[in-house]
């Protein structure tokens, strides 16, 4: 499956930027579920979490910091759909080739975790490493 590159800009220097990161409010992790690189196969850290009563569609998370670190005042946010696109914060044109082709990955558990269709332990056995 071809996953499509979406971004608002790129840099020559190889980074897309989407806007500043957001500094979501201190509760907003309590709903996300924590996904370190050993069980998804990208170099960083990422959450992904239920819908909650978002006003937007499905996102997930991305830590700008390489490694098992999740600091909310880091985070890249990546729309999953209709495909994943960088809304907020900054990656590498190679680190964003990645978080899309986990979400192409793995986009059905994702998809349903936020639909609630599955619960979090569901969720984490559903996924696939990259």
């Amino acid at each position: 499956m071809a996953v499509a590159v979406q971004h608002d800009s790129e840099a020559q220097d190889g980074w897309l930027r989407a806007g500043p990161a957001l500094v979501e409010s201190e509760d907003f992790g309590f709903l996300m579920a924590n996904l370190y690189p050993r069980e998804t196969g990208l170099p960083m850290t990422v959450w992904a979490g239920p819908h909650a009563g978002a006003r937007h569609d499905e996102r997930v998370k991305v830590c700008m910091i390489p490694g098992d670190v999740m600091r909310a005042d880091q985070l890249a946010t990546v729309a999953v759909r209709p495909e994943p696109k960088l809304l907020h914060g900054q990656l590498t044109t190679a680190n964003f080739a990645l978080v899309a082709a986990w979400i192409a990955l793995d986009r059905v558990a994702i998809i349903s975790y936020w639909d609630g269709e599955l619960g979090t332990g569901e969720f984490t056995t559903a996924l696939r490493r990259l």
